[in-house]
């Protein structure tokens, strides 16, 4: 798939009700220039999926998407099995929606946690000035220090998809810094609907609830603001309750081979369902 298609993937994704980011398909090209599968019936795209290796050892499925007039013919399965072939011998993550876990612990994939999508309005206030003090934005947050920092969450390094994700248009992108070393992170960008909270990584509840604070801050009242959390950090469903947030859509994360060591008690947005 080329970088000009993934627009239509993204389409497709909104299609679906997933709801990206209007920028993404740079950021997504980037991740892993080849990693987009389109499946062909003649001169028509009739499904589509993503395949998206991280360094050796790691590799994450998204995008899988068959057109309704389609389903059900076997042609998305031919896409899932050339998406597996594509990652062979890496571990695999893949966002699967609740009702579709069965389907794939069929092919070797393992529950992790689930994701639930949450949404709330924007406006608010900022946090106190003292804790402010210790933000930095870019052009000082520097992409070495978010992809230092991002290892802990993630079972790979992932630069090239980091250095297109922080330049997203119109997006807000801040870090907190303790004794010169970051201790949480957080990006926001526009979405098809609102704006999205993806990722929000912090040492502490505090320091999470300070970038969203700041992010949040950005926006209109009367704007959506959308995150999804893992069910596994209590924490972040903590985050989630204070600010009413209401939960619109759930997935599951499930991988092959062992479920990693991620710091998920840390993690309180995940950075995409889509590329993990």
């Amino acid at each position: 798939m080329t970088r000009e298609e993934i627009n239509t993937a993204l389409d497709w994704a909104q299609d679906e009700g997933w709801n990206p980011g209007i920028f993404d398909a740079d950021a997504f090209h980037a991740a892993d220039e080849e990693g987009f599968l389109i499946g062909m019936l003649g001169d028509e795209k009739v499904a589509m999926i993503s395949a998206i290796r991280y360094g050796e050892k790691f590799g994450h499925i998204g995008f899988y998407v068959v057109k309704p007039e389609y389903r059900g013919k076997g042609y998305g399965l031919q896409l899932w099995q050339a998406a597996l072939d594509r990652l062979q011998g890496r571990m695999i993550g893949v966002d699967s929606v609740l009702t579709k876990r069965e389907q794939y612990a069929r092919s070797g994939f393992h529950f992790a946690h689930r994701n639930i999508g949450y949404r709330c309005k924007g406006g608010g206030l900022m946090p106190p000035m003292a804790l402010c003090e210790k933000i930095v934005s870019m052009p000082f947050l520097s992409l070495d220090d978010i992809i230092a920092y991002d290892r802990d969450f993630f079972p790979e390094a992932r630069r090239d998809f980091f250095q297109k994700w922080i330049s997203i248009p119109y997006s807000t992108v801040i870090g907190m810094k303790e004794n010169g070393k970051l201790v949480g992170f957080g990006v926001m960008r526009p979405c098809r609907e609102g704006m999205k909270i993806a990722p929000l990584f912090a040492d502490t509840p505090e320091i999470a609830e300070t970038l969203f604070m700041i992010m949040r801050a950005q926006t209109r009242e009367e704007e959506n603001i959308f995150i999804d959390m893992p069910e596994s950090n209590p924490l972040a469903l903590d985050l989630a309750k204070r600010y009413g947030m209401e939960i619109v859509f759930e997935t599951a994360r499930m991988y092959t081979q062992n479920i990693p060591n991620l710091a998920i008690s840390r993690t309180y947005g995940v950075t995409s369902p889509e590329l993990g």
